[in-house]
């Protein structure tokens, strides 16, 4: 018990000492341009990596030719 008490008598004070003004974001059209150009690059890349991984998926649990002979 004693050692929660010191430990929000830690943390307390700390907030104090927290930003009072909302961050104003004053990032310009071009930043915005190249973050959408980068996730539209991220986005590109997965769509052949899931259907790479289903099919190693599909591979894995798949019926081989021994199984289906059987």
């Amino acid at each position: 018990m004693r050692a929660l008490i010191t430990l929000l008598a830690t943390i307390a004070p700390a907030t104090a000492f927290a930003a009072s003004t909302a961050h104003v974001d004053n990032s310009g059209l071009f930043v915005w341009i190249f973050l959408g150009f980068c996730a539209l690059i991220v986005a590109a890349q997965v769509v052949p990596a899931a259907l790479m991984f289903f099919g190693l998926v599909k591979g894995i649990v798949g019926k081989t030719e021994a199984d289906v002979k059987a």
